[in-house]
C-alpha cells in the first residue's frame, strides 16, 4: 500500500483569472509606463507639441497638460494606471509639471533610486534662492517670471505678455491666508481674439434667467447697495392636493388676497432696505420683477451658488434667508455695476469692491476647444503663481536645476562603492531626459547640447539650460526662466514613488469575468 507525496491542485481563484509574476511581470509594468511616456514626451517645453484627443462620444479636445491627456485616455493597464495617478497628484498640489512628473517617472524606471532622490531633493533645497517679499516690485516681478514660465509650453505661449499681468492680478486679489484658486471665476466667451480677454477686479457672470419687465430695470449704478437673498419671490400655485373649503365668494377673494399680501409684504421689506441692487439663489418671478422695475431696483434670480459665494466675498454683507430686519450692515457695497455685451452673452459686473478677496477672468476665443485649452493653460499658470507667493524659492528651468542635479549625483556616486554606486548614476543619467526632451521637441541636437552642458556645469555654472531663443545653451536664471523649487521638488518625489513601487509589483492576477462587469481588479505582490 503506498501514499502519493504529491501535493493536489488547490483551486483558489475562479476560473478565467489570468495571472502573470516574476521578472516578465516587471519588465511588462515598465514597458506599459514606458510607453505613456512616450504618448506624452512630444508636449513638453515651449516647442512641445499639442494632442487632439477624440472621445468616445465623439468630443475633442486639443492639449498638452499631461493630466489633461492622461484623464482623456482609456487607460486599462494597472501599472500604467499609477502614472495617471502621480500626475493627478501634481496637478492638485502644484498645478504644473504634470508632463515633468510622468517622463521622469518613465525614465527612472528604465535606468533605476531613493537614496538618489533624496539627495536631489536635498539639493534643490540648497540651490533654491529665496525672493523677499518685503519690496513688492520684485515680487511682482518674480511672480510675472514664474507665471511667463509656466505659460511657455502652452498655447497661450505668444501671449505670455498679455496673460501674464491678468495671473498675477487674479493671484494677488486673493485672500493672502489662504489663496483659494476656486474664488477665481473663469468665464468663457466664444468668439474674438484671446486678448479681448477680459480681468475683472470683482465679479462677473452671466445675466441669469429673466421675466418681463427685466428690460425696464436700470442696468448701471455707481456706488451700489447690494443685497443678497435666499428667497424665492414669486407667486406660487397652491399645490394639487390643497382643499380649502369656502362659503361666499369673498372668502376664496381673500384667500388669492393673502397670497398676494405675503409677497407685497416681501417686496417693500426689501425696497426699505436702501437696496437698488437684489440677487437671489432663488427665481424672482415677473411680478417681483415689475415692482423693482418700477423702483428703479435691477434683481437677478437664480444665481448660481459659485457666483453668489464670490459676490458677497467681494462686496461685503452677508446672505439672507428672509426679507425682516435686513440692516445696513448685511448689504454690500460697490463702486459700479453695469450689465455689459461681452460677444453674443450680456454679463452682470461688480467693480471697486472694498472687500475684493475674489476676481473674474473672461476668457475669450475663437472656438471652445481654443477656450477651453486657455483655461487649462492659465490653471497652471495660476497654481504656479500661487506656489511662488506661499513659497518663495526659485530655481531656473529650461533643463537646468535636472542637469544640475544630475552632475551632482555622477560626482557623489564616485564617492560611493557597490550597487547603490550603479542606481545612483542611472538615477543622475534619467534626470537629463529633461533637457534631452526640450532639444528634440524645438529641433536642436541634443547631444552637442547635452555635452556642452555637461561641461558648463562640470566648470560650475549651476543655472545653464537649454536657451531657446538663442538655439544653444544659457544663463536660465539670468534669462528669467524661473519655477517654483516646490515644482521640481514635487516632481522627482512624486515619480521617485511611482517608480519604486511599480518595480516593488512583481506580480499581476486580472479577473476577466469582473472585468466584462465593468469591475476589473488588479493586485500587486510586493
Amino acid at each position: 500500500m503506498s501514499f502519493s507525496t504529491q501535493t493536489p491542485t488547490i483551486v483558489v481563484l475562479k476560473e478565467g483569472t489570468d495571472s502573470s509574476q516574476g521578472k516578465g511581470q516587471i519588465i511588462n509594468n515598465i514597458n506599459a509606463c514606458v510607453a505613456i511616456q512616450e504618448t506624452l514626451k512630444p508636449t513638453l517645453g515651449p516647442f512641445g507639441s499639442d494632442i487632439l484627443i477624440v472621445s468616445s462620444n465623439s468630443k475633442t479636445t486639443i492639449s498638452n497638460d499631461g493630466a489633461t491627456i492622461l484623464k482623456l485616455l482609456d487607460i486599462v493597464h494597472p501599472a500604467a494606471k499609477m502614472l495617471v495617478d502621480i500626475s493627478r497628484a501634481q496637478d492638485a498640489e502644484v498645478g504644473d509639471g504634470t508632463t515633468s512628473v510622468t517622463i521622469l517617472a518613465g525614465e527612472f524606471l528604465k535606468e533605476r533610486l531613493r537614496k538618489a532622490s533624496e539627495l536631489a531633493v536635498k539639493r534643490i533645497d540648497e540651490l533654491a534662492i529665496e525672493i523677499k517679499k518685503g519690496d513688492n516690485a520684485e515680487f511682482r516681478q518674480l511672480l510675472e517670471k514664474c507665471a511667463k514660465t509656466a505659460m511657455s509650453s502652452k498655447l497661450i505661449s505668444k501671449n505670455s505678455d498679455f496673460f501674464t499681468k491678468m495671473v498675477v492680478d487674479a493671484v494677488l486679489s486673493l485672500d493672502s491666508e489662504d489663496l483659494d484658486e476656486k474664488l477665481i471665476g473663469v468665464k468663457k466667451v466664444p468668439g474674438g481674439s484671446m486678448e479681448d480677454s477680459l480681468f475683472v477686479d470683482g465679479v462677473a457672470f452671466k445675466k441669469t434667467f429673466s421675466y418681463a419687465g427685466f428690460e425696464q430695470q436700470p442696468k448701471k449704478f455707481t456706488n451700489a447697495k447690494i443685497l443678497n437673498l435666499n428667497v424665492e419671490l414669486e407667486l406660487k400655485a397652491e399645490k394639487d392636493n390643497a382643499e380649502v373649503r369656502v362659503e361666499q365668494v369673498q372668502d376664496y377673494q381673500d384667500i388669492v388676497d393673502a397670497e398676494w399680501q405675503i409677497i407685497f409684504n416681501k417686496l417693500e421689506s426689501i425696497e426699505k432696505t436702501g437696496a437698488n441692487i437684489v440677487l437671489s439663489k432663488l427665481p424672482i418671478g415677473d411680478l417681483a420683477t415689475q415692482y423693482f422695475a418700477d423702483r428703479n431696483i435691477f434683481c437677478a434670480g437664480r444665481v448660481s451658488n459659485e457666483d453668489m459665494d464670490r459676490v458677497i466675498k467681494a462686496v461685503g454683507g452677508s446672505i439672507q434667508s428672509t426679507t425682516t430686519n435686513i440692516t445696513s450692515e448685511d448689504l454690500g457695497e460697490c463702486e459700479i455695476f453695469e450689465e455689459v455685451q461681452i460677444g453674443s452673452e450680456r454679463y452682470n459686473i461688480f467693480k471697486g469692491c472694498p472687500q475684493t478677496k475674489t476676481c473674474t477672468l473672461i476668457l475669450r476665443g475663437g472656438a471652445e476647444q481654443v477656450i477651453a485649452e486657455v483655461e487649462r493653460s492659465l490653471h497652471d499658470a495660476i497654481m504656479i503663481v500661487k506656489r511662488a507667493v506661499k513659497h518663495n524659492k526659485i530655481v531656473a528651468g529650461g533643463g537646468a536645476i535636472e542637469m544640475e542635479l544630475s552632475k551632482y549625483l555622477r560626482d557623489y556616486a564616485k564617492t560611493i562603492a557597490g550597487k547603490q554606486q550603479l542606481i545612483i548614476a542611472a538615477f543622475a543619467k534619467a534626470l537629463e531626459i529633461i533637457p534631452r526632451q526640450l532639444c528634440e521637441n524645438a529641433g536642436f541636437d541634443g547631444v552637442e547640447l547635452l555635452n556642452i552642458l555637461r561641461s558648463t556645469h562640470a566648470k560650475g555654472e549651476t543655472w545653464y539650460g537649454i536657451d531657446f531663443q538663442k538655439e544653444s545653451v544659457g544663463n536660465n536664471l539670468k534669462n528669467f526662466i524661473w519655477e517654483p523649487a516646490l515644482v521640481k521638488t514635487n516632481a522627482i518625489q512624486s515619480a521617485t514613488e511611482a517608480a519604486t513601487l511599480l518595480l516593488s509589483v512583481d506580480e499581476t492576477i486580472k479577473n476577466e469575468d469582473d472585468q466584462q462587469q465593468g469591475g476589473g481588479r488588479g493586485r500587486g505582490a510586493y
